[in-house]
């Protein structure tokens, strides 16, 4: 049995590369993978299940033949892609989950799964902004305006948030050292798999006293990052992405 996680990938028209580099990662997942996590912001921006960009029709259609060939996909919101909803998860056929879940790997290991911009408290100022637009009325309120309305508000929520994240030492972006701990020692698991801050590693963690572990899923850009589990463990991979084919 062999599960996947891949996050960040940040697809738009603007980046054709991201897309192809996709496309041939979910091929070549189709021969071996039992279950593909998604992890979040797997698009740049998401303004409703009702508008897809057309550059992006052939990801939603790999997607779909993955499902349909027996693969288990699994989509957990990130903070590009929140607005992700059943229309499209019942599209891909995939299961869209909470924003932290528990889930058992291949070699019986139980692991806490989550995009990770929540463990970020000590940036106050995203921690607000995540709070408003997590919000259900904020989410329908946006989701009634027109086409064009909600792709400026996307255009001009990506660039301060741009603009934003210049200002900020690298420091305040990445998660809390107590959040980590407290998240683990909720779901009483000595694993966790994450992505949001583009930082890829595998950091050993101290909880009550026994060796825990958190493994941070890279963004795409030059390199694709997935981590791969089997019966015998996991491994956090990379490979590069080209940008001519």
């Amino acid at each position: 049995m062999r599960t996947l996680f891949i996050s960040d990938i940040h697809l738009s028209e603007t980046r054709p590369d991201l897309t192809r580099a996709l496309l041939n990662f979910l091929h070549d997942a189709r021969s071996d993978c039992d279950q593909l996590f998604l992890l979040g912001d797997i698009f740049d921006a998401w303004i409703g299940d009702d508008f897809i960009h057309p550059d992006l029709t052939p990801v939603i259609d790999a997607l779909k033949i993955l499902s349909e060939q027996g693969t288990e996909i699994f989509f957990q919101h990130g903070n590009r892609d929140f607005l992700v909803g059943k229309q499209f998860a019942s599209r891909i056929g995939a299961e869209l989950l909470p924003e932290e879940s528990i889930i058992q790997l291949p070699d019986g290991q139980s692991a806490l799964i989550m995009h990770g911009d929540q463990l970020c408290i000590d940036d106050n100022e995203y921690q607000q902004f995540r709070t408003l637009v997590r919000n259900a009325d904020w989410q329908k309120d946006f989701l009634s305006k027109t086409l064009p309305e909600r792709l400026e508000i996307a255009r001009q929520l990506r660039a301060a948030s741009k603009e934003k994240n210049a200002e900020k030492s690298q420091d305040i972006m990445d998660v809390n050292a107590g959040s980590v701990q407290d998240a683990l020692r909720s779901a009483e698991c000595q694993l966790l798999i994450h992505g949001h801050t583009h930082r890829p590693a595998i950091h050993q963690q101290q909880l009550n006293h026994q060796a825990g572990t958190r493994i941070v899923l890279g963004d795409w850009d030059k390199e694709l990052w997935y981590l791969s589990c089997n019966e015998a463990g996991c491994e956090l991979l990379h490979e590069p992405i080209s940008s001519t084919h």
